[in-house]
């Protein structure tokens, strides 16, 4: 082999090595990018379905509060806790749409029932610990952590 040789066999390693180098910086970067902005998405993901399911948790139970002490037989005021559950629908597990099925049942349930005093109340929250929102609630809380695993 001549010297000649010698000298194109080493500015193409060189070459060689220094393309290598170059890849390998751009697939760490490249890589780094997308776990980042994968993270990025799946935060905003996660505050919004915890905004969303914030609010049907005000809504319910404020329809809750008012149907425990008022029988009604106007369905309006039960249109934004319905319009809440299907935008929940869009986005979420069975479970939670499930749970808040049944929250909306108890809310209309409620409504239709007697109305209560404090004294039932206290026998029901207190001594029995019924709550309406607390499947819903444990439902969200699981399905908001699968967010953490990623």
């Amino acid at each position: 082999m001549c010297i000649r040789d010698r000298a194109y066999i080493s500015a193409f390693a060189a070459l060689a090595g220094t393309a290598v180098g170059g890849l390998t910086s751009f697939a760490t970067s490249w890589t780094t990018q997308q776990a980042q902005a994968r993270a990025q998405r799946l935060a905003a993901e996660r505050e919004a379905r915890a905004a969303l399911f914030s609010r049907f948790l005000d809504e319910a139970a404020k329809l809750y509060s008012d149907a425990l002490q008022n029988r009604r037989d106007d369905t309006t005021a039960l249109m934004g806790i319905y319009a809440l559950i299907n935008r929940i629908r869009l986005t979420s597990s069975p479970q939670v749409v499930e749970a808040a099925d049944t929250v909306a049942r108890i809310i209309v349930d409620a409504y239709l029932a007697p109305n209560i005093t404090m004294e039932e109340m206290r026998a029901n929250w207190i001594d029995r610990h019924v709550d309406p929102l607390r499947d819903f609630s444990e439902a969200c809380r699981q399905e908001l952590q699968t967010f953490g695993r990623y």
